[in-house]
């Protein structure tokens, strides 16, 4: 089994929020894959179905960013999932906005919820879609600016990210990571 996790916080308050695209790119792969995400189990919301073949899950995590390593160990030990089959979809302040970036391994790179899931593995090794929000440039505390809103200048831009990473997701479900990366790492 193939599982996307997307960071987010929950609650309408986050809902358009910078540090939400994690959530925005699972609800847009819900729509396109036609799975319902609104199994409550793990500290978050889980939703299964079958891609092309592939049994696939969508995680969102309802513990907020910071604790997010607790849904993604949950899950794991509940399902018996193997972290390699997992990607994990969330912001990044050092990517420009409307970019994606893939990886399978790194530090936390300062990203609370990151932080949490290599806790709760006990590895830095993991697939990952970063979709850029880029720094605040008005010397807003970084706190407030993920917490934020994105323009509505950028919205067409958002919508791309998201929908490229959606790309990326579903096919990293039927090629190896590494040709994941070598396509949409532009």
């Amino acid at each position: 089994m193939k599982w996307i996790v997307g960071l987010g916080n929950p609650g309408t308050a986050y809902q358009g929020t910078r540090h939400n695209v994690g959530f925005m790119v699972v609800d847009m792969l819900a729509k396109r894959w036609g799975i319902s995400v609104t199994q409550s189990k793990c500290k978050g919301l889980i939703g299964e179905g079958n891609v092309g073949g592939t049994k696939v899950a969508l995680i969102k995590p309802m513990t907020y960013m910071n604790l997010s390593g607790e849904t993604v160990r949950g899950f794991m030990d509940y399902f018996k999932a193997d972290l390699e089959d997992a990607i994990i979809v969330y912001d990044d302040l050092d990517t420009e906005t409307g970019k994606i970036r893939l990886r399978y391994q790194g530090s936390a790179g300062g990203h609370n919820g990151i932080k949490s899931i290599i806790q709760h593995t006990g590895t830095q090794t993991f697939n990952r879609i970063r979709l850029g929000i880029s720094r605040p440039t008005n010397g807003m505390r970084i706190s407030d600016y993920v917490l934020s809103n994105f323009p509505k200048s950028e919205g067409e831009l958002v919508k791309a990210m998201v929908e490229e990473s959606c790309d990326a997701a579903e096919y990293a479900l039927t090629n190896i990571f590494e040709r994941t990366m070598a396509k949409y790492n532009r």
